[in-house]
């Protein structure tokens, strides 16, 4: 390994991640991918990754990427997410139903994977790694495992229990932001990197119901919050959906404005 800066990304090929690739790329940091098959529906994600990295490639990105394969332990797991569950919900992504689409423990596996490669990596040749997560602020609601509290704890774990842990740094630049600051890091950096934006963004995978296209209604909460962080920065989501833009963004804010007013007749208001 070379004296450039290096950093292992989480990478699923949804748009959180694939922009924290970004952000990586233009602080120049040779970044090494890692995911994962767990038995998810969207699987097809994976499949988006490969072309971005193939895009990639032709602007001089040469990218180690590893997926591991997970999928003997998807019977263990009880999730809308995985092969055999329940039906994914539809809905915005704060309501009590998008619980059904947490996988238990996920994110501790990820990290804990990520983190040993980075771990033996700055091991291995006397450096530092950063190990990276595109989890935010959209996701504390419903999952658990992307609350700063509990990547707090999670990292003392992996501190007390290796050697040489001060070797490794986590990079979690989107903790307390949301989708829309994501998409506005992605732009700058695209910008930045002589990349195009709406290229990437095609071949991001965020739908937890996805066609065998890549295509959704747009209606499941990550959907949903999709299309309402484009629309907050003024842009039309690249993404093809089985929709025009017009129907699924006015579907997503009748969602929204839904839930907000439910929320508020709950609390009295």
């Amino acid at each position: 390994m070379s004296a450039k800066l290096h950093a292992v990304l989480s990478a699923s090929g949804g748009m959180d991640s694939t922009s924290l690739l970004l952000h990586f790329l233009a602080a120049e940091y040779h970044v090494h991918l890692v995911s994962f098959r767990y038995g998810q529906k969207h699987v097809l994600e994976l499949d988006f990754l490969r072309r971005n990295l193939e895009y990639l490639r032709t602007h001089g990105y040469e990218l180690e990427w590893h997926v591991v394969d997970l999928a003997g332990v998807a019977p263990l797991f009880h999730s809308a997410l995985i092969e055999g569950g329940e039906a994914v919900p539809v809905g915005h992504y704060e309501q009590d139903n998008m619980r059904a689409t947490v996988v238990p423990n996920r994110n501790a596996i990820f990290a804990s994977i990520a983190y040993a490669w980075a771990l033996s990596l700055a091991q291995k040749n006397n450096s530092t790694v950063k190990f990276g997560l595109g989890v935010h602020s959209g996701d504390h609601a419903i999952y658990p495992d992307c609350r700063p509290e509990f990547f707090g704890k999670l990292l003392d774990a992996f501190a007390a229990g290796n050697w040489d842990s001060e070797r490794v740094e986590a990079y979690l630049p989107y903790l307390h932001g949301d989708k829309a600051s994501i998409l506005r890091d992605a732009v700058t950096n695209c910008d930045k990197l002589e990349l195009d934006f709406d290229r990437i963004f095609a071949n991001t995978l965020t739908s937890y119901s996805p066609g065998a296209d890549g295509r959704s209604a747009g209606l499941t909460g990550s959907d949903v919050e999709r299309i309402l962080a484009f629309d907050e920065i003024g842009r039309i989501d690249p993404l093809p959906y089985e929709h025009s833009w017009e129907i699924v963004l006015a579907q997503a804010k009748k969602l929204r404005d839904d839930f907000v007013g439910s929320s508020s007749a709950d609390r009295g208001t």
